[in-house]
């Protein structure tokens, strides 16, 4: 569709193209002929006052004929120029055409590959649902206390689908810059994103270090929260019981960084330029019924990070732990 596309436009691109050179070719064509005829009649009447009526037709054959001989060069040079021109024009179209064209081919298919994705893992909660309601529908000795699991179970797998529904909603959202960049504490900002993952923290024994000294960026307070929430999420994830996440931040130049540290499993190396990726789960063992997730956090926080014109840096070793350090404009 894409490469029919291409060639359509390429040949709009070279018929413009082709339009103008050949407008400007027969118009210089025209006004170079009547300037060349001009010239040739003013040296004829020139050369009459000085020669007799045999020799001033002679030199009159003679300048016709060259001017004859000049128009024909000058429709020559003009006859390659624009062959030139289509040879040229027609490949810079085809360049332009396909510069045109990729952005909105790359967007068709992220947008499938997405509707792909997410059409797969909301798949697997229904399918959940459904085969233990089936399964408990056809049990004629259904109990109450299974009646109750099974509502427990459903209500698990409800609360999974609608985190999926909100991250999706989330990553459909537009992905321009924020457009009323505030001046954020980012030491309250932190604040807030630990206050969220206190108890989950608790549940494991692990310690939240907060280590974020009295910093100003510019961008969304909300978002920052959130995007610290998604790390720090990770950290408590994929740590194992009595371990710490650690938050620090300094100020560089004209930006400010906040790191979310842990020691946590690690991440292989191999999987590293792939975390920020829709659905991906970057190591076999991070499934959805140990950690709960889908792999579409670090794609929100990269899709945050973007709109505060930012970046995520990420140092990770396999049994010692993870840093994701990112670096926002500084108020």
């Amino acid at each position: 569709m894409f490469h029919s596309a291409a060639l359509k436009l390429t040949a709009w691109y070279l018929a413009i193209i082709m339009a103008i050179s050949l407008v400007f070719s027969f118009s210089l064509y025209h006004v170079s002929g009547d300037d060349l005829g001009r010239n040739v009649n003013r040296q004829i009447g020139y050369f009459n006052n000085f020669l007799g009526p045999d020799e001033s037709q002679s030199y009159g054959i003679l300048r016709q004929r060259q001017l004859n001989e000049d128009l024909r060069h000058l429709k020559s040079n003009l006859i390659l120029f624009n062959l030139l021109v289509l040879a040229g024009g027609g490949a810079a179209s085809y360049l332009l055409a396909r510069r045109t064209l990729d952005p909105i081919e790359e967007a068709l298919e992220t947008q499938s590959r997405f509707a792909s994705d997410a059409s797969h893992e909301l798949r697997t909660p229904l399918t959940a649902i459904q085969t233990e309601n089936e399964v408990a529908l056809r049990d004629k000795n259904l109990t109450k206390a299974r009646a109750v699991d099974l509502l427990k179970s459903n209500l698990e797998e409800v609360a999974k689908l609608r985190g999926l529904s909100e991250g999706l909603l989330r990553l459909a959202a537009g992905n321009g810059s924020v457009t009323s960049p505030q001046t954020v504490s980012l030491k309250e900002v932190s604040v807030i994103a630990i206050g969220r993952y206190e108890k989950a923290a608790e549940a494991k024994r692990i310690s939240l270090i907060n280590q974020v000294p009295a910093l100003k960026a510019l961008g969304d307070k909300d978002s920052l929260a959130e995007l610290l929430s998604i790390f720090i999420d990770n950290s408590i994830k994929y740590s194992g019981r009595s371990g710490s996440v650690r938050l620090s931040g300094s100020r560089q130049g004209k930006q400010v960084s906040l790191s979310v540290e842990d020691k946590g499993q690690g991440i292989k190396p191999a999987d590293l330029p792939r975390i920020f990726e829709r659905f991906y789960q970057a190591d076999p063992s991070r499934n959805k019924s140990r950690a709960g997730g889908y792999g579409l956090g670090l794609a929100i926080a990269k899709k945050i990070v973007d709109a505060h014109q930012g970046h995520i840096e990420v140092a990770s070793t396999v049994g010692s732990g993870t840093v994701f350090t990112v670096f926002l404009p500084a108020a």
